[in-house]
C-alpha cells in the first residue's frame, strides 16, 4: 500500500489566462507538480495553447 503523507510536492492545474479573457470556446489546461516549500505562491509558466496556436502565460488555479 502507498504511504499517505503530506509531502512538499503537490499537483497543480495551470490554465491559460489569455484564452480565458478572449471568450473563445474551450480551455487550455496543463497538470504539473510544484514544491510547496520552494514556491508557496501561485505558479506562472509559458506553455503552448493549441487553440490559439501560440505560447501564452498559464497561471495556477485552485
Amino acid at each position: 500500500m502507498a504511504k499517505k503523507s503530506k509531502g512538499n510536492r503537490i499537483q497543480v492545474i495551470l490554465e491559460c489566462t489569455e484564452h480565458k479573457e478572449s471568450g473563445m470556446a474551450g480551455t487550455s489546461r496543463y497538470i504539473t507538480v510544484k514544491n510547496r516549500k520552494n514556491t508557496p505562491d501561485r505558479v506562472e509558466l509559458k506553455k503552448y495553447n493549441p487553440i490559439l496556436k501560440r505560447y501564452t502565460i498559464h497561471r495556477e488555479i485552485k
